[in-house]
């Protein structure tokens, strides 16, 4: 086979975040898939397909990807952020379990910035000890099991990034983990919400869970919540690095 498979990470937004691995990437590739806002980030060019679709299609645009490389082309799955969280890798890999006859395909995953941790670098360094980051979608497992590992990860004094947290569809499951962490950590607990992080539309506020509302978070939102050490200093957020 003489195509290859590149999963690509494209950094939180700034154009600047795009590492020059994945620039490479993208400038010889033939063909780039992905949710259709990442795919329009990428400059049309001669001979270069844009394969745009929907969200929730990932197994679909999977299975696209490896049967054009398969057949000689050179594709990159653009993902957002880090391709191997939350994102795209894990959805090619399951993908290919089931194609044994392509398991010699020239693949390969390109790490990205992800949201998270540029929010933590715009804040401060909230994430500065141990930390764990959470789904808080539960269109992939089931509501009980988010609450289950949020209140572990309380419990255990990990600061915490949250992806996902609030859509239109499900505003009031992020409200129930809000409660939950007030349950936990109380209610002077830092939280910071990083809105569009690099982007022009960037807004980054750190509250206490006491001050915290529901309606602080969306879609582009990533939450950082610190653990029992984290403080502020002056504009900034830290965790120190001992505990």
């Amino acid at each position: 086979m003489s195509g290859w498979l590149a999963v690509a990470g494209l950094g939180p937004g700034a154009e600047n975040m795009v590492t020059p691995e994945v620039r490479s990437a993208l400038a010889e590739a033939t063909d780039v898939i992905g949710y259709f806002p990442y795919v329009a980030r990428i400059a049309p060019r001669a001979g270069l397909n844009l394969h745009g679709s929907d969200n929730r299609v990932e197994i679909d645009r999977a299975d696209h990807a490896l049967r054009l490389a398969s057949e000689g082309a050179k594709v990159v799955i653009v993902s957002s952020g880090d391709p191997g969280v939350f994102a795209m890798a894990s959805a090619l890999f399951e993908a290919l379990e089931k194609r044994p006859d392509l398991h010699d395909l020239d693949i390969k995953i390109l790490p990205g910035i992800t949201a998270m941790l540029a929010a933590a670098a715009h804040a401060g360094a909230p994430l500065g000890h141990d930390f764990c980051a959470i789904n808080l979608s539960d269109n992939l497992k089931p509501w009980p099991l988010v609450e289950h590992r949020l209140r572990l990860a309380a419990q255990a004094d990990f600061a915490m990034g949250f992806y996902n947290p609030r859509s239109s569809s499900r505003p009031h499951q992020f409200a129930r983990a809000l409660e939950i962490l007030l349950e936990e950590c109380g209610p002077n607990r830092l939280i910071t919400f990083a809105r569009a992080v690099s982007t022009p539309e960037e807004r980054i506020q750190t509250v206490t869970l006491a001050e915290a509302t529901p309606e602080m978070a969306d879609m582009r939102t990533v939450v950082i919540v610190g653990n029992s050490a984290t403080r502020r200093v002056g504009r900034f957020v830290y965790t120190p690095r001992s505990a």
